[in-house]
């Protein structure tokens, strides 16, 4: 499938918007990391939020305070995650298992 011919000012609201999905995925990993919001908060926000629900769970978890990428990746495993998993795609037991795991 051919890419499709952008205008120059769609091109421009498309390159806005990328920026501000970046700037929000930036945010929630900043809260996540300094302790001002939960992991479960995020979870609820992605329901909501198509940015947030796009961002990969490895990245979320990395975000956490004291997890780092091995631990993130080693946590995964054990609940039967894919590393290329989103938000928006982890059923209701993954949910409640990260959420357990992680308060």
């Amino acid at each position: 499938m051919p890419v499709p011919t952008l205008s120059a000012q769609q091109r421009a609201r498309a390159l806005e918007q990328a920026a501000q999905a970046r700037r929000e995925r930036s945010l929630l990993r900043d809260r996540l990391k300094h302790g001002r919001t939960t992991l479960a908060e995020a979870l609820r926000t992605a329901d909501t939020d198509q940015v947030i629900a796009r961002m990969r769970v490895v990245t979320v978890l990395e975000s956490l305070p004291g997890i780092g990428p091995a631990r993130a990746r080693r946590v995964m495993a054990e609940l039967d995650i894919a590393d290329s998993r989103r938000l928006r795609g982890l059923g209701p037991h993954q949910r409640a298992a990260l959420i357990e795991r992680f308060t």
